[in-house]
């Protein structure tokens, strides 16, 4: 998404007001969890829908 926005990590990172670390994390798929305000933030900011920017995977 940030690719199709022509946005950088770093301009992300000031818009939404979540450290580059933070965002790397969640953009490199390592959290554990995000929370719904986060999540909302980044949407507004991207103008998208959750379901563009998560995917599910099943761990066994």
């Amino acid at each position: 998404m940030l690719a199709e926005r022509d946005m950088s990590l770093t301009e992300l990172s000031e818009r939404v007001g979540i450290t580059i670390a933070n965002l790397s994390i969640l953009k490199t798929g390592k959290a554990k969890a995000v929370r719904f305000t986060t999540l909302e933030k980044i949407c507004q900011v991207l103008d998208c829908q959750p379901g563009d920017i998560l995917e599910y995977e099943r761990t066994e």
